[in-house]
């Protein structure tokens, strides 16, 4: 190669997201066994973690990255205070599920962007989208306790009892895989416009993107992470 040349860089590869999944399991896990009040703040952190380890495997401008980390250190400290405190009542609970829903909206967002910004699908393409698909089930269930909080404690029909958080993301991952065994029925509109959305989301996740990757990922010689 003549000098003066500009050296061909290597093709860019997708995010490692290994990580990601790996928290994400622990939070579904910790809520699903763990009852207790904390859990919901300790969630905070956790979805901000993987808004984090997304964001690191995102394409996002150093600009992009400091407004994130600003928020993160402002943000986290301030919603989990609102998680276990209750002073603040519903209303505080309400604006931490807006906060953690948000948070994981803007995750989603970077893992999908960056899994299809690459044309070579790897095993850790499959983990991104996986990664994504999870992430959108939390954001809406954190959503549904906002609606939740926010509505005077009702959300589902007479007598379907709220346990807590658990119960928002058995009923969003229910919705989600368009699975609904009926034992929960959101009773407002707001709640059941909400769930169409994420039913519709779901549907839509798994026949474009996760269908793609798969297909892709079957086809492609180089199946390494």
């Amino acid at each position: 190669m003549a000098s003066g040349e500009p050296v061909p860089s290597a093709a860019p590869r997708p995010g490692r997201y290994g990580a990601l999944l790996l928290v994400l399991i622990a939070s579904y896990l910790l809520s699903a066994f763990i009852t207790k009040r904390w859990i919901e703040a300790l969630q905070v952190v956790l979805f901000t973690v993987a808004m984090l380890l997304a964001l690191r495997s995102s394409s996002v401008s150093r600009r992009g990255v400091r407004l994130l980390l600003t928020a993160v250190i402002v943000g986290v400290p301030v919603m989990f205070v609102l998680s276990v405190s209750t002073a603040t009542g519903d209303a505080g609970i309400g604006i931490a599920d807006i906060w953690t829903g948000l948070v994981l909206l803007i995750a989603a967002v970077m893992i999908v962007y960056r899994v299809l910004s690459f044309g070579t699908v790897t095993l850790q393409s499959i983990y991104g989208a996986i990664s994504a698909y999870l992430v959108i089930g939390f954001m809406f269930a954190a959503f549904f306790g906002a609606i939740y909080h926010f509505s005077g404690d009702t959300f589902f029909v007479p007598g379907e009892k709220v346990l807590g958080t658990q119960t928002f993301q058995y009923f969003s991952f229910t919705t989600l895989t368009t699975l609904g065994y009926g034992d929960y029925t959101a009773a407002n509109s707001s709640g059941q416009a909400v769930a169409v959305l994420e039913a519709l989301t779901g549907q839509i996740f798994l026949a474009t993107l996760v269908a793609r990757l798969v297909a892709a990922f079957r086809a492609s010689p180089d199946r390494h992470g």
